[in-house]
């Protein structure tokens, strides 16, 4: 039953192909792409944004410089006030940031508290 239903023994099949219009020839010329040009440069490359006639690898090592320059001059500048607490919460170690949380826990509970008794009277 095998051999009945392959696909190497059927003819292929008159509608499996991609339709044509009537009239048109019945073997489809295959569509191809012409072959470019062959380019050849006599020049050098050189760097992104660098200049004529200079040495590509030092004005490379000048522009990493530069950039890491700048860079860290923008890291050391003091930000706003989420910055400077993000900065403290760095900073903190382990069992100081444990406290701190936990210091806040006893304000909420000894606010809520203090609300539940206020609202007793």
């Amino acid at each position: 039953m095998g051999n009945l239903c392959s696909k190497s023994a059927n003819e292929p099949d008159n509608f499996s192909g991609p339709g044509r219009p009537v009239g048109s020839s019945a073997q489809p010329k295959p569509a191809s792409a012409a072959v470019p040009a062959k380019i050849t440069t006599s020049t050098p490359g050189r760097t992104l944004g660098g200049a004529e006639g200079s040495t590509a690898a030092d004005d490379a090592r000048r522009a990493a410089a530069r950039a890491a320059e700048e860079r860290a001059a923008q890291s050391n500048k003091p930000g706003g006030k989420l910055a400077t607490q993000l900065s403290a919460q760095k900073k903190q170690t382990q069992n100081q940031l444990l406290n701190a949380g936990s210091e806040a826990e006893r304000r909420a509970r000894d606010a809520d508290e203090a609300a539940e008794n206020r609202s007793w009277n």
